[in-house]
């Protein structure tokens, strides 16, 4: 089956249901994406810190017309800790795209920290606004009556929820929901279809360890999990990175049934830098994918902060 016949099916069977939700943006880099799974997260650095990736997944894949149809996702993330609030102040920004279907969400979350376990516990909520559009009219590769011809846009608003614990230099676990309410949005219909968008509600799973070799110091092992669930999908991720003197680092991710990454990395002056490339294992013949991370943390002057958590900054 061409990947443009398999996208075009999806869309069907989604107005065939009358809802339109999806499994979450899915990142190689997943440990520098915790702002946005996970509102627990935030205030968990040293300082205001920055993140952005930017993934062009199957690059280069067009439709028969010329239309790039792969799936684009751009994230750019802020967290701060904030010490009157006893805790941190975070946000996300997310642009999602997939043939011609748009979605951009802003978060705003908070997280209160309490220091348990020989770690910090974030204890973290998030306002979610997401604005969904998509134009029918495009899809028109027979012309088949049994899609629309016009184009639609929703503004929703949903709530995230999650609980992250960190023990610093030694491991991090994570449990969040987003789009909790599953809000749903107004109806849209024309000749041909009818639906609304909704929500998808995702449960994520995030936990990272951090190991040192006795022998060789200047060497660590950074294994990572992560873990996103809807209704009607489950998508599970294994990365490790070996870092060298936390400047260097490089690695392998493997997303369950989907693709095999490659990563690597630097930190030049506290500034991040990582690339991954994915190697398709789906069985569709299909370009591999590229990804971009970059981060960089400004440290807050005043009484000295107690917690680095650079596993989970840097990697």
């Amino acid at each position: 089956m061409k990947l443009k016949s398999f996208l075009l099916l999806l869309l069907m069977l989604s107005l065939t249901i009358h809802l339109w939700a999806q499994l979450a943006p899915v990142f190689t880099h997943h440990t520098s994406t915790h702002m946005y799974t996970n509102p627990g997260f935030a205030g968990m650095g040293e300082g205001i810190c920055l993140n952005g990736i930017i993934r062009q997944q199957w690059a280069g894949f067009k439709d028969n017309d010329g239309n790039k149809v792969a799936p684009e996702d751009l994230l750019l993330t802020v967290d701060s800790p904030v010490k009157l609030l006893r805790g941190g102040l975070g946000g996300a920004v997310i642009q999602d795209k997939i043939g011609f279907y748009s979605r951009t969400g802003v978060q705003i979350g908070y997280a209160y920290h309490l220091d348990i376990g020989g770690g910090v516990l974030g204890i973290g909520a998030a306002a979610n606004f997401l604005n969904w559009t998509t134009d029918f009219g495009k899809f028109v590769p027979s012309n088949d009556p049994a899609i629309g011809s016009g184009s639609f846009n929703d503004m929703l608003i949903d709530a995230n929820l999650g609980l992250f614990w960190h023990v610093e230099d030694r491991y991090y676990l994570g449990v969040s929901s987003t789009n909790i309410l599953e809000s749903k949005g107004k109806t849209f219909s024309d000749d041909a279809t009818s639906g609304s968008f909704v929500t998808d509600r995702t449960m994520h799973v995030q936990a990272g360890y951090q190991i040192i070799l006795p022998n060789s110091p200047l060497f660590e092992i950074h294994p990572a999990i992560n873990v996103l669930m809807n209704r009607s999908n489950t998508q599970f991720q294994l990365s490790t990175n070996v870092v060298y003197n936390n400047k260097f680092w490089g690695g392998v991710n493997y997303r369950f049934t989907e693709s095999i990454g490659v990563m690597v990395g630097f930190l030049v002056k506290d500034f991040r830098i990582g690339y991954a490339y994915d190697i398709n294992t789906l069985g569709v013949s299909v370009p591999g994918s590229h990804e971009i991370s970059l981060g960089y943390c400004f440290k807050i002057k005043g009484e000295r902060m107690t917690r680095s958590y650079r596993n989970t900054r840097y990697l």
